[in-house]
C-alpha cells in the first residue's frame, strides 16, 4: 500500500464532523493572528515620533503655566480689591450717618421756635463740627463728595430728580443738590441727586417764533 492510499484511509477513518471542527478552529486561529498584525500595524502608526512627543508635552506645560499665571493674577487682583475696597460697603451704610445730619439740621433752622436763638446757634455749631469731622475722616480713607453745583450733568455721577427754570445757567448745568454723592477712589459710592437748569418757557416760544420766521 502507497503513501497516497494510507492517507485516504486515515482520512476515510476519521468523522467528517471532526474534520470540520478542526477546520473552524483553524480558520479562526487565522483570523485572531491577522487582528494582532492590524492591531500592531495601527499602534505603529499612531505612535508618535521623538520630536512629536516632545512638541505635545511643551504644548501641555505652555497650557498649564499659562493657567497657573492667570489664576496668580486674579489671586493679586482679588487681593488689590479687598486692601483698596474692602471698606466700600461700611462706606456706603456710613454716608446715612451724614445724611441724617443735614436732615436734622434742616428741621432745626425750620423750627419757627428755634428760629433766631442762641440754643440754635449751638446745636447747629456742634452739628457742623461732627459733619465736618467725618468728611475729614472720609478724606483720609479717599471717600471724597462729588462734585455738583454749576457742573454739567454727568450720568455717571448724578441722577436729575427735577428741572428748574433758570436763563442764566446753560440747560442741563446742576444748580441744586438734593443729596450729596460720593466717590471712594475712583467707584462711585452713589450718585447726587440734583435738579439741573432749563430755559423758561417763554423764552422757549421766543426761540421757536425767531426759528418760524427764519
Amino acid at each position: 500500500m502507497d503513501n497516497e492510499e494510507l492517507k485516504e484511509n486515515i482520512n476515510d477513518s476519521i468523522p467528517e464532523e471532526e474534520l470540520n471542527t478542526e477546520e473552524a478552529e483553524n480558520s479562526n486561529a487565522d483570523q485572531e493572528i491577522e487582528d494582532k498584525n492590524s492591531e500592531s500595524e495601527k499602534e505603529e502608526e499612531e505612535k508618535l515620533s521623538p520630536e512629536e512627543e516632545l512638541k505635545q508635552i511643551n504644548d501641555k506645560l505652555a497650557r498649564t503655566f499659562a493657567e497657573m499665571e492667570n489664576q496668580r493674577r486674579r489671586f493679586e487682583k482679588e487681593k488689590e480689591d479687598a486692601y483698596e475696597y474692602g471698606g466700600y460697603s461700611f462706606a456706603k451704610e456710613a454716608l446715612n450717618l451724614l445724611d441724617n445730619l443735614e436732615r436734622s439740621k434742616a428741621a432745626l433752622e425750620n423750627d419757627e421756635k428755634l428760629k433766631d436763638t442762641e440754643a440754635l446757634k449751638k446745636i447747629l455749631e456742634h452739628l457742623n463740627i461732627i459733619n465736618n469731622d467725618m468728611l475729614s475722616i472720609f478724606k483720609k480713607n479717599n471717600i471724597e463728595p462729588v462734585k455738583s453745583i454749576n457742573e454739567k450733568l454727568d450720568p455717571n455721577l448724578h441722577q436729575a430728580m427735577m428741572e428748574i427754570e433758570d436763563n442764566t445757567k446753560e440747560p442741563g448745568t446742576i444748580v441744586q443738590e438734593i443729596q450729596k454723592g460720593f466717590m471712594m477712589k475712583d467707584r462711585l459710592l452713589r450718585p447726587s441727586l440734583v435738579g439741573v437748569s432749563k430755559k423758561k418757557a417763554k423764552e422757549v416760544h421766543k426761540g421757536d417764533q425767531k426759528d418760524e420766521k427764519n
